[in-house]
């Protein structure tokens, strides 16, 4: 593991807001990221303050440096926190309010991966009342929701009134996403640095909400993850180059995971972009950061030093 001596002097008696939990459908793993995060820089010797947030009136503890975000999905990860932070003059850790904004969308998000030519699933936009015309099987997904809520993997034409439904009960507009059959793997960035690849193997179904957290459903068969992916060197090497293109596209600067399909003919395509994902004993982005021989707490001190980068070449 890579020695985290050289940020520990930097974080030492520094006081800093751990902020978790969040209003959103994600408020259960964000709390989890959060109790991991506050243990990883205690052991590095800052003074940590856990917010438990709800709603736009969280109080952050005077005489705090820096809000470490690690609220998921909803009001952490879509820009209204970072709105928040930068009235109250609050350096925070991650994107600032543009690239959180522009990632937590999935249908601007694959606008600007078509821009900058990344690979991505053919799609279309639902607005109220209107009906998918992609051919089955398409996934219907919640725009703005994180964690695989609000997704689902339409096979059959019977299935199509109920999943609709389903969606909008997260969103008036609905993203759809032709299926694409394949391996998945998600692939994270520090930085300039592409993560070694992970493959995500679900034990039933997809990768969804209970799938990816079975510590909060026991009932879930959960999935296996492999980091590095059994993949050919060639492939795993293009596999981190369109990741960090799609990081790339999004103008992002600091940490990310990007979820990608690997096709048949192992070809990537990208799925969507998670600017603050999870940070629990089951997340992606430590397991990757793990096999590149980055701990965990290396992790959470790195995240903090490129954070500050961002805000001192703003």
């Amino acid at each position: 593991m890579l020695e985290v001596a050289k940020n520990d002097q930097g974080l030492r008696g520094r006081r800093i807001a751990v902020l978790m939990g969040g209003p959103g459908s994600e408020r259960p793993v964000s709390l989890a990221s959060g109790a991991g995060v506050a243990a990883a820089l205690r052991s590095l010797g800052a003074e940590v303050c856990e917010v438990d947030v709800r709603d736009a009136g969280f109080v952050v503890p005077e005489g705090v440096e820096l809000a470490f975000n690690v609220i998921h999905g909803t009001f952490g990860e879509d820009g209204q926190v970072q709105r928040i932070l930068e009235a109250r003059g609050i350096a925070y850790t991650g994107e600032g309010v543009a690239g959180s904004e522009l990632a937590i969308d999935k249908i601007a998000t694959k606008q600007r991966l078509l821009e900058h030519g990344v690979p991505t699933a053919a799609f279309e936009v639902l607005l109220p009342g209107e009906r998918p015309t992609l051919p089955l099987p398409y996934v219907l997904k919640a725009p703005k929701e994180g964690s695989s809520v609000g997704v689902y993997i339409v096979r059959e034409a019977a299935e199509v009134e109920a999943r609709l439904a389903e969606v909008r009960g997260y969103a008036d507009e609905i993203l759809v996403e032709a299926f694409v059959a394949g391996r998945e793997l998600t692939v994270g960035i520090l930085g300039n640095r592409p993560l070694p690849v992970v493959e995500i193997c679900p034990k039933e179904g997809f990768y969804d909400f209970q799938n990816k957290y079975p510590f909060l459903n026991p009932q879930a068969a959960g999935a296996d993850h492999w980091c590095p992916a059994d993949l050919e060197e060639a492939v795993a090497r293009e596999v981190q180059q369109i990741a960090f293109a799609a990081n790339r596209a999004l103008g992002l600067e600091v940490y990310c995971r990007v979820d990608i399909l690997l096709d048949a003919q192992n070809r990537p395509v990208v799925l969507e972009i998670n600017t603050i994902p999870g940070m629990t004993q089951v997340s992606l982005l430590p397991e990757a950061a793990a096999a590149a021989g980055i701990s965990y707490a290396a992790l959470c001190a790195e995240v903090i030093s490129l954070s500050e980068r961002r805000l001192s070449l703003k």
